[in-house]
């Protein structure tokens, strides 16, 4: 489980929630407690085996809102869009937290630092 504390809960009630895409096997999304540390409009994209960078845009697999929420040191993983956005609620990713990007604009703007 993945918990944050935000406007979508009002006390252990929840108040919003997003269909999501985690981290396939051997990529799992980590769980516990998190605090953001990283919040960026328009990211650019790293691919995960080859470093290539990927500018901003409608092809960036990042989508335009980027939620950091954990790091090794090495890898970081957040919340942020998909232009694939039928595969919400599959398990299919590199260990972040893929949403429908009118979704995650909406807690890009209910959440902070």
């Amino acid at each position: 489980m993945l918990r944050f504390r935000c406007p979508g809960f009002k006390g252990d009630t929840v108040l919003q929630s997003y269909p999501i895409a985690v981290g396939k096997e051997g990529w799992e999304t980590p769980t516990g407690e998190f605090s953001i540390f990283q919040m960026l409009k328009d990211p650019e994209g790293e691919h995960p085996w080859n470093g290539t960078v990927i500018p901003a845009g409608p092809d960036n697999p990042l989508g335009d809102r980027w939620i950091g929420f954990w790091s090794d040191g090495t890898n970081v993983i957040g919340f942020h869009g998909t232009p694939a956005e039928e595969l919400a609620r599959q398990a299919v990713y590199h260990g972040c937290i893929r949403m429908k990007n009118n979704d995650v604009r909406a807690l890009f703007g209910q959440v902070a630092l």
